[in-house]
């Protein structure tokens, strides 16, 4: 009977954890399903363009002329599940100040090609592209990059290094991978559950992507990143807590900023209608890009 007992038990938990395999498979799947959407056509003089992906997806973008042709420029990447549209607010206010922009879909985002997200890893190859034509389309000009959240890690995640830039803003970034699912699975439950279930779903970034989770990590890559860098996070962020932007600051060698946007949660960073973040943000691009 005891040994029954414990074939029973032994049963159960194999079940159990088959079951618990099963589901967080299933989150995982969701967490890197495509969201497409619908974005407003751009009005004049901003245009609606297409382009492709350094790896051949194509790409939908929205490009605002600056003050003059060979003006300084901004590429703006939106976060996960947005599109261009997020970024319209602040691509208005640029374009105000004289600065040409270029908003990008990610693959799987918006108007652009479907295609599984991958948290910076494969959406780098779209900033990538993005930043080749806009610098191509300004004759050359400085070009710098605004990325939030997913847009920030598709800026510093990609094969060869962050994105070239002249200049780099970081807005809401994650450190790395396996913090990314424990602080998001802890904002709804607690820091136990969220440290026992963080690795069945940062370990399927080697079935998924290819790469173990390690690989998915901004902080290291901003290690590689010796331009001027402007690091944003939100006051109550519990995505990406104030002292993990200050880790991903800390690693970036070269000149840089840390300001906090005070109060602000995750998805409130990087919102251009409030004056100080609009301030601090415009004072770093005349720094680095000049003024047009």
């Amino acid at each position: 009977m005891t040994r029954w007992r414990a074939r029973r038990s032994a049963g159960r938990a194999v079940i159990l954890l088959l079951l618990g395999l099963l589901v967080s498979w299933g989150l995982g799947e969701a967490l890197v399903w495509p969201t497409p959407s619908a974005v407003p056509a751009a009005a004049a003089p901003a245009v609606d363009v297409r382009l492709r992906s350094t790896d051949g997806l194509a790409l939908a973008a929205t490009y605002r002329p600056g003050r003059t042709r060979a003006a300084p420029a901004v590429l703006l990447l939106h976060g996960n599940g947005a599109s261009r549209a997020a970024m319209a607010a602040t691509a208005q206010v640029l374009a105000e100040q004289g600065y040409a922009t270029l908003a990008i879909d990610f693959r799987g985002h918006g108007e652009s090609q479907s295609a599984r997200h991958s948290f910076g890893l494969y959406e780098s190859r779209d900033a990538e592209a993005g930043l080749r034509w806009l610098r191509a389309h300004q004759r050359g000009a400085k070009v710098a990059v605004i990325g939030l959240s997913l847009g920030g890690a598709a800026a510093l995640l990609g094969a060869n290094g962050p994105l070239p830039a002249d200049a780099l803003v970081v807005e809401a970034v994650y450190p790395d991978i396996r913090h990314a699912i424990r602080n998001r699975i802890a904002a709804f439950t607690t820091i136990g559950p969220a440290s026992l279930l963080e690795p069945l779903l940062s370990l399927q970034s080697r079935p998924r992507l290819g790469v173990w989770p390690s690989q998915l990590s901004p902080l290291n890559a901003a290690r590689r990143y010796p331009g001027p860098v402007l690091v944003i996070g939100g006051g109550a962020d519990r995505y990406t807590p104030p002292d993990e932007t200050r880790s991903l600051y800390a690693a970036f060698p070269g000149p840089k900023r840390l300001w906090y946007m005070a109060g602000r949660v995750h998805a409130g960073v990087g919102d251009i209608s409030e004056a100080a973040y609009r301030a601090q943000l415009l004072a770093f691009l005349a720094a680095t890009l000049g003024t047009p």
